[in-house]
């Protein structure tokens, strides 16, 4: 895979809904760049999100943002209870099981099946960093993940369905990493995010441009002067998560949490209601 073609890779996101990357990484800015139209519609979509962890670092981002900005108007609830569902409402519930991605599609699919897809106007659910490993077979999953969506699609057309890149972790550096480079071995993380990164490489050849595509990862490698994070390996280079926002190496801190989230409340008012 060629390091060229990977990084211009990133910057590919639908185009009706103005996902770029920011250069500067205040929340605040990125904010400050909605119009009153825009708060508008953010403030009559019905929203369902399904997700673990890092999706929860999301939300606490997103309820940091909402505090900072009350004219966002929107109302954030942990619930996959349909009833709940109005006007404003950002839903968002635990999906599946850590390690276990196909669980993930089968949940959300159960839960729209369920009632929830009468209830919402946006729909969507991300993997997590830690159902990739070097094992894992990324075209097998994406075939999946393809089959469950096309599926929901001509199930539930009048709901924009949205994909998202899975999250990307810290790849280990510095002394202990050029060791064990040394002695032929891979730094810690450097195999897995490898393995998420061709799994992101696929999500976005098919969906953007064509479909909505929130590049989750594109803005968990941008540092603030728009440089990429990245490692290499076996002669590619890959991004990553930047070290600013990771409070564990993998998890969002809080500067992660609200700078992905500012741009998920951008890219979700500029959707067509």
């Amino acid at each position: 895979m060629a390091s060229g073609r990977l990084l211009a890779l990133l910057l590919l996101v639908a185009p009706a809904c103005g996902a770029g990357v920011h250069a500067s990484t205040d929340p605040r800015a990125v904010i400050s760049t909605l119009s009153n139209g825009d708060i508008e519609r953010l403030s009559k979509k019905r929203v369902f999100f399904g997700h673990q962890s890092v999706g929860f670092n999301i939300v606490d981002g997103l309820t940091a943002l909402e505090k900072d900005n009350p004219a966002l108007a929107f109302t954030i609830k942990e619930t996959r209870d349909p009833a709940q569902v109005a006007s404003g409402v950002f839903a968002h519930t635990r999906i599946g099981q850590n390690e276990a991605p196909s669980t993930k599609i089968r949940d959300f699919t159960a839960t729209l099946d369920g009632g929830m897809a009468e209830h919402v106007d946006v729909a969507f659910f991300k993997f997590c960093y830690i159902d990739f490993d070097a094992n894992t077979d990324a075209g097998k999953l994406f075939a999946e993940y393809k089959a469950a969506m096309t599926q929901l699609h001509q199930k539930y057309p009048r709901i924009t369905f949205v994909h998202v890149t899975t999250p990307l972790a810290v790849v280990q550096s510095g002394p202990k990493a050029a060791l064990k480079r040394l002695f032929g071995k891979k730094p810690g993380g450097a195999e897995a995010n490898v393995v998420r990164n061709r799994y992101n490489e696929l999500l976005r050849q098919e969906y953007a441009g064509k479909e909505p595509l929130f590049d989750l990862a594109a803005f968990e490698a941008t540092h603030g002067d728009g440089a990429r994070a990245t490692f290499d390996d076996g002669g590619s280079t890959y991004p990553m998560l930047a070290s600013e926002y990771a409070s564990d190496g993998r998890h969002l801190n809080d500067l992660g949490s609200r700078w992905v989230a500012a741009h998920l409340v951008k890219y979700l008012a500029g959707l067509p209601l």
